[in-house]
């Protein structure tokens, strides 16, 4: 009788001991999960900065092209 006790106290303790190393990882995983979240929104707020930047690139570069074609034809009328 006694054998049983010690085995079902045994097994219990290895239950209880493997029960509280698997919540230290679930809570690791938590703040794991919380972290990639976190740089997932860095990311999207960096991808809205890069498309806004790209606008600004294409605009900029459409007037430079609009100023080359007025100094062309400035030069043009003056006979450089």
């Amino acid at each position: 009788m006694w054998v049983w006790i010690a085995v079902a106290a045994i097994a219990l303790f290895v239950l209880v001991s493997v029960s509280v190393r698997l919540l230290g990882r679930l809570s690791e995983l938590r703040r794991a999960a919380m972290r990639l979240r976190h740089r997932q929104e860095q990311a999207q707020r960096l991808q809205a900065g890069a498309e806004s930047l790209q606008e600004t690139i294409l605009a900029l570069q459409e007037k430079a092209e609009v100023t080359q074609e007025r100094v062309a034809v400035i030069q043009a009328a003056t006979g450089r």
